[in-house]
């Protein structure tokens, strides 16, 4: 549109051009990733964020790493443009990347529920739970490879970025646990959960994720101690009592700064 305009400036009746055959919304995708690429004075930051917005209005099923591709940006800054959107672009469950392949926006959550069904359904194979979540047959393999080293099927990188604490494998409850105690309390690290001075400061957020490590049932404790070898049974043992005087230390120091004023809240 520049030149075009240039040359009715300097009065020409004629000019070169190629001929796209698209939508005016693939249009303005390929004008931009030309001059982000190719030719033309570079884009301001403004320009490309700006771009960025339009494409994903347009073409919302990209993601993040396709869109910035195009618009020159970091994968992370498209995500933070996307999570300010409203509408549809926050609700797709399937994009398109850079290689045109469709694939779930949920993985962490669709690789959770793959690893739920290995232990509930160990006679299912590695398709039938793979087409039972949606995932590949391949991320079906590597959920399981993952369970079997003891370790969260969903990937660090995978975990929702709004989530206060970090996901953990746990074993599914049995009935013997219906009712019984966890070692936390879940209602009081519920409501912990909740609070915008913890939730939204990086110590708070390390604490929440230590003390949700403890809201877990007799069966899932002795599910850890069938998992400690016989040669790092007195490593373990001295660690947690190590871990369960630090804990003692810190409700100690809290409870010193705080005393006054807490009595006077449990009092209310």
């Amino acid at each position: 549109m520049h030149r075009l305009r240039a040359a009715g400036l300097r009065g020409e009746k004629r000019i070169e051009v190629r001929f796209f055959d698209g939508t005016s919304e693939d249009a303005f995708v390929l004008a931009v990733r030309m001059n982000v690429e190719r030719h033309g004075l570079p884009l301001s930051l403004a320009d490309r964020t700006a771009a960025a917005v339009r494409i994903l209005d347009s073409h919302q099923e990209w993601s993040d790493r396709a869109i910035a591709s195009v618009t020159g940006l970091s994968h992370k800054t498209v995500a933070a443009i996307r999570r300010r959107s409203s509408g549809e672009n926050s609700q797709l469950s399937m994009r398109i990347g850079r290689d045109g392949r469709v694939r779930p926006v949920d993985v962490g959550d669709r690789r959770q529920r793959a690893g739920e069904l290995m232990s509930t359904q160990p006679g299912a194979s590695l398709r039938e739970i793979a087409r039972a979540v949606g995932i590949s047959p391949g991320t079906a393999r590597d959920v399981r490879d993952r369970l079997h080293r003891g370790l969260d099927p969903v990937l660090p990188t995978q975990h929702r970025i709004d989530a206060p604490v970090n996901r953990r494998w746990e074993p599914p409850d049995s009935p013997d646990d219906v009712g019984a105690d966890t070692v936390g309390d879940t209602a009081i690290i519920s409501a912990l959960r909740g609070d915008p001075a913890l939730r939204f400061s990086e110590s708070g957020r390390v604490l929440l994720r230590l003390l949700d490590a403890l809201t877990i049932r007799p069966r899932q404790w002795a599910w850890l101690v069938d998992a400690v070898p016989p040669h790092c049974a007195g490593k373990v043992v001295d660690a947690a009592r190590r871990c369960a005087k630090a804990w003692l230390d810190f409700a100690n120091r809290i409870e010193t700064r705080y005393e006054p004023r807490w009595t006077d809240t449990r009092g209310d």
